[in-house]
């Protein structure tokens, strides 16, 4: 196998792309960083092993989301830019059969992910060192589940590679899949694991396609939100079936595609509405409720932006059609938390189902925004369109408006159509008018935030697919990177600490708001201070907090408009960025 020529293909130019250089050193700052984060300060052995078990399992989460969402990024892009370049007609043609390619693809990245968990090993070893972790009990199962999920995301992402169009849309369907198998799929379990019957056990085992749950077994983390309930379920052994059996359908896809046919791909050559029949008009009017995307489209009015009117028809999602379909995709899962707010309300409690609401739309603004806004400015630079906007009269003012709104307008739509859960909430406990109103507006925060940091990211690439890259790993460290300092909170961090490092983060503001558990004010003025960390950081916020809090505003008050202020100075700097950039951009080069 090792002298199948894609191997070597595959790894060199993955070794010596600037993408790969800039994840291993990432992730060898990230390993010592975790360390450092939970590496004790006493000057005495803990000889229980508690020290090294928190180390351990900060060391585990990290790991395995760097395998999460770093690995599927080449496998996914591999195929379609063999197609697109040309050179995926120059390997089929060659005596290499379609299996051998895909094998030399999938062994190429597996070598370089088991080269990043080479480079944990040291990170590991500190751990290992300090006791109360065994090699059998622990660290070989934490590494074969690491291996099994990489190799269950690289066949995915091999699988997109041969089932789309574009570069762009691999990334932005591989994300999508991600999240899904990773953190949507524990959704179900989450609500029906006190229950009994065919449901429960059908949530029990769809949570466990999702590598979390075998991870938490295996660093004894107990079960994903159990709430003080045992299951019992041994999710490691489920985790490996479910794995093995995805794996299968993920390698046949792409045997089945990977061969002449995937470069004819014939198209219809369509007609527009008004070429039908007259019955046929009616009812495709009434189907796509007047937005018929074959119908021709009117002539843009001078007092409209056109910009905003060419994103809309020359983006896939951006067509009314599709604008309407995800509406009423979030709508029905609005109802579905609609139903499960009145179900499960008294067993959970309105915070917790707050904040599962509020966790939930983060993560559908996370994940679509910056699939939408990451090309932005990239895709003009990539395929040389940008020369056509410098042709024409339009203001960088004008450019930028049109282009954000095409987004703002789409991502603004789909989170109002995830609104009514809020709603029930509200008829049912009155006293949380106020605090909805203030999750209402930490969403309307993170969709201000996520769009301005995604356009400006966008603006600094020629190449969409990197900028998407970029956009997703920037964001992820925001909304999941912060969490890392609450994880750490009592020891080593104080909750001075922790709260300045959620300041940017308008998930973690909103589910204070909510009152989640691990989120409720009263929680941290119950935790003493650390002297691990420096004074210095917890006087600069305790230099803004003391004189507020004299006035009379609360703690919660005080995260609040702290965490507003800081999103809305970030966005603004990214919006005042941009504006530059662009106005950069749009000079004679």
């Amino acid at each position: 196998m090792f002298n199948n020529p894609i191997i070597h293909r595959e790894l060199i130019g993955m070794m010596r792309s600037k993408k790969a250089v800039a994840i291993q050193v990432m992730l060898v700052m990230m390993f010592a960083l975790l360390l450092i984060l939970r590496w004790p300060a006493e000057t005495y052995a803990d000889l229980s092993g508690v020290k090294s078990m928190q180390v351990f399992k900060l060391f585990s989460y990290g790991i395995l989301t760097a395998m999460i969402f770093l690995v599927p990024v080449f496998p996914a892009t591999s195929i379609i830019r063999e197609r697109i370049q040309g050179t995926l007609a120059l390997l089929l043609n060659s005596p290499m059969r379609p299996i051998d390619i895909y094998l030399g693809k999938l062994t190429g990245v597996m070598i370089f992910v088991f080269q990043l968990l080479i480079l944990s090993i040291p990170s590991l070893i500190a751990c290992y060192v300090m006791g109360g972790i065994s090699m059998g009990g622990q660290i070989l199962p934490l590494y074969g589940i690491l291996i099994l999920a990489a190799l269950q995301y690289s066949t995915m992402g091999l699988m997109i590679s041969c089932i789309t169009n574009s570069v762009d849309g691999a990334l932005k369907m591989t994300y999508g899949i991600v999240l899904l198998m990773s953190v949507i799929v524990l959704g179900p379990h989450l609500f029906l694991q006190a229950e009994t019957g065919i449901l429960a056990d059908l949530a029990s085992w769809i949570r466990c396609i999702s590598p979390i749950p075998a991870v938490m077994d295996v660093i004894g983390h107990g079960d994903v939100g159990s709430q003080g309930f045992d299951s019992n379920v041994d999710s490691i052994s489920r985790y490996v079936m479910l794995s093995l059996s995805s794996m299968v359908v993920f390698v046949a896809i792409p045997l089945i595609r990977l061969n002449q046919r995937i470069l004819d791909r014939s198209r219809s050559q369509g007609a527009l509405t008004h070429q039908m029949s007259g019955l046929t008009q009616t009812l495709r009017m009434v189907f796509f409720l007047g937005m018929d995307p074959k119908k021709r489209a009117p002539n843009i009015p001078g007092y409209i932006n056109p910009v905003l009117i060419k994103e809309f028809r020359c983006r896939r999602f951006g067509r009314a059609h599709w604008i309407v379909r995800m509406m009423v995709a979030c709508l029905l899962l609005s109802l579905a938390l609609v139903y499960v707010t009145t179900q499960y309300t008294h067993q959970w409690g309105v915070e917790t189902i707050g904040g599962i609401m509020v966790v939930m739309q983060v993560s559908l603004v996370v994940l679509i925004t910056p699939s939408l806004a990451a090309g932005l400015i990239s895709s003009e630079l990539e395929f040389d369109s940008w020369r056509l906007l410098q042709m024409t009269p339009l203001t960088s003012f004008r450019i930028i408006t049109g282009k954000i709104l095409s987004v703002a307008v789409t991502i603004g739509l789909i989170v109002l159509a995830s609104l009514p859960g809020y709603v029930v909430l509200a008829a049912i406990d009155n006293t949380l008018t106020t605090q909805i109103w203030q999750v209402c507006v930490c969403l309307l925060m993170t969709c201000i935030l996520v769009l301005s940091v995604s356009a400006l990211i966008s603006s600094l690439f020629r190449v969409t697919a990197t900028a998407t890259v970029v956009s997703f790993s920037v964001i992820t460290m925001i909304f999941a990177g912060t969490f890392l300092f609450w994880m750490g909170k009592g020891a080593p961090f104080s909750v001075d600490v922790v709260e300045t490092a959620l300041l940017v983060n308008p998930l973690a503001t909103a589910l204070t708001i909510m009152n989640m558990p691990g989120f409720d004010p009263a929680e941290f003025t119950r935790l003493a201070p650390s002297e691990v960390w420096s004074s210095s950081t917890e006087d600069l916020w305790s230099g803004f907090r003391v004189p507020l809090e004299a006035i009379g505003l609360t703690r919660i008050s005080l995260v609040l408009s702290f965490n507003w202020i800081m999103t809305g100075a970030i966005s603004m700097l990214c919006l005042t960025l941009l504006f530059f950039r662009v106005r950069l951009l749009t000079k004679p080069q």
